[in-house]
C-alpha cells in the first residue's frame, strides 16, 4: 500500500522567525490549522511533525507544500508542483 501524499497547506515556504536554541515541531501533514507547526491534526495518520532546533536567532523558511527533500525547510519543490 502507498503512504499517504501530505496535503499542500500553500505553494510557498513560510517565513517565521526563530529564536536560537527554541524547538519548533514543523507540521508533515498539512492538516494543521496553526501552519507551518504542528497542532495534533495528524493523529490517526502515518504522518509526524519534524522537530527543528534553531541554531539561532533569525529568519527562517518552513515548507509549506510539504513535498521538500530538505524538510522542515523549504527547497523550491512548491515551484513544480
Amino acid at each position: 500500500m502507498a503512504a499517504e501524499a501530505p496535503t499542500i497547506a500553500q505553494k510557498a515556504p513560510y517565513a517565521v522567525d526563530v529564536t536560537e536554541g527554541k524547538s519548533y515541531f514543523w507540521c508533515a501533514c498539512g492538516q494543521s490549522r496553526n501552519q507551518p507547526f504542528c497542532d495534533g491534526s495528524h493523529k490517526g495518520t502515518d504522518f509526524t511533525p519534524v522537530k527543528f532546533t534553531a541554531e539561532k536567532d533569525g529568519k527562517v523558511f518552513f515548507c509549506g507544500c510539504k513535498h521538500s527533500a530538505r524538510a522542515p525547510l523549504c527547497d523550491g519543490t512548491h515551484s513544480k508542483l
